[in-house]
This record gives C-alpha cells, sequence and structure tokens, in this order.
C-alpha cells in the first residue's frame, strides 16, 4: 500500500521539480525607456551610437567650412553620409550608426540632405518605372536629382586590454567631411569611449 502510495507522489514531485526549473530558466524581462543607457555587456551599443552622432554632429556643424559655404555660395550645402568602416574587433551595425548621424544632420536645418547610394538605386528604378506607366503630369523625370557638396565617412577601432577578470575597452570613432568636388578634407572629427568591466571568464 505504502508503495502504491509512493508510485503515485514520485510523478507529482518530478512534475513540480520540472516545472520549477523551466520557470527559473525563463528570462526576466523589463521595459524601459529607449533612450536608456544599458551598458550590460561592455560593448558598443544603442547609447554610444547615438551620444557619438549627436557631440560629432554638433561639433562639423559648429566649425568655419558651414560659414564659409554660406556665405560663398548663398545656400545650405548638400550633404550625403558615404561609409562607416567597422575597424574593432567586434560586430556592430554601423548601419544603425549612420542612420543616427544622418538623423542629426537632418533634424539640425543646417545642411540639405541627399538620400544614399542604395536609397537612390531604388528611388531610379521607380522613376524608370513611371517613365512608363504614370501620367504625363505625375512623372517625375531623369537628370533632376540635387548632387551632394560634401561627403561624410568614417571608421570605428577598438582596442581591447585585459588581464583576470578585468578588462578595459577603447573605442575611437573618426569621421570626415570631403568636399566631393575638389577632395579636400574641411572638417575631421574624433571622439575617444573607454569602458572599464569586471567579470570573471571572459569570452573575447
Amino acid at each position: 500500500m505504502k508503495s502504491l502510495k509512493l508510485g503515485r507522489v514520485m510523478p507529482v514531485v518530478a512534475l513540480s521539480a520540472l516545472l520549477a526549473f523551466t520557470a527559473g530558466c525563463n528570462p526576466k524581462v523589463a521595459r524601459v525607456e529607449s533612450d536608456a543607457v544599458t551598458d550590460i555587456s561592455g560593448k558598443w551599443n544603442d547609447t554610444d551610437s547615438r551620444l557619438v552622432s549627436r557631440e560629432m554632429i554638433d561639433d562639423v556643424l559648429s566649425r568655419r567650412w558651414l560659414v564659409k559655404f554660406n556665405r560663398t555660395h548663398g545656400k545650405p550645402p548638400t550633404v550625403i553620409v558615404g561609409t562607416v568602416r567597422n575597424l574593432s574587433h567586434e560586430h556592430i551595425n554601423t548601419r544603425t550608426f549612420i542612420n543616427d548621424l544622418e538623423k542629426e544632420l537632418i533634424n539640425s536645418g543646417e545642411v540639405e540632405f541627399v538620400a544614399s547610394a542604395s536609397e537612390r538605386d531604388e528611388i531610379r528604378s521607380e522613376r524608370r518605372d513611371q517613365d512608363l506607366n504614370a501620367s504625363e503630369s505625375t512623372r517625375k523625370a531623369m537628370g533632376n536629382e540635387t548632387g551632394a557638396d560634401f561627403m561624410l565617412k568614417g571608421t570605428i577601432n577598438t582596442i581591447v586590454d585585459a588581464a583576470g577578470g578585468s578588462q578595459a575597452r577603447f573605442y575611437q570613432i573618426d569621421l570626415t567631411l570631403i568636399d566631393l568636388e575638389s577632395n579636400r578634407k574641411v572638417w575631421v572629427g574624433q571622439k575617444k569611449i573607454k569602458k572599464t568591466v569586471e567579470k570573471s571568464g571572459w569570452k573575447l
């Protein structure tokens, strides 16, 4: 009789243990503000992208090249963001950084902005389609694009120094604004970030 009761109890205990284990494995999720600082791993993150882009765009727009261009041409310069190369040891989504740069430039109101190379290909395809299918009054003609005066491009580099359970991550972001007609560099900007993280069992 005791063995029968024990046989009934054991599956219940096993099921309870399994449920407790499964509940313990479920991740705990907390919703935070999108602009909250969330340094978890010490790696490049959305906060770095947002703050660096804001600071560097504020710097480039405060320099004399902008005043000189406005005085000479009587209009704001037209800018395009080119390639930002990730030369670091870690995966960095440079597309989000480029988007942050573009947003800061456009929202400043100090410059005009044109579509990127990939965006232009899609737009040109649409205009070709309009040539065949859109009415004359709504068709957008080829050859009327606005050419950029300057291109902003750059690199992201890192240096990692680790010993035992301590690690220092150094990021250097270099951006250059180039006159597309003359290839002159009219502005060079640099931002450095250093993070220290304490953790055991590093996996780089």
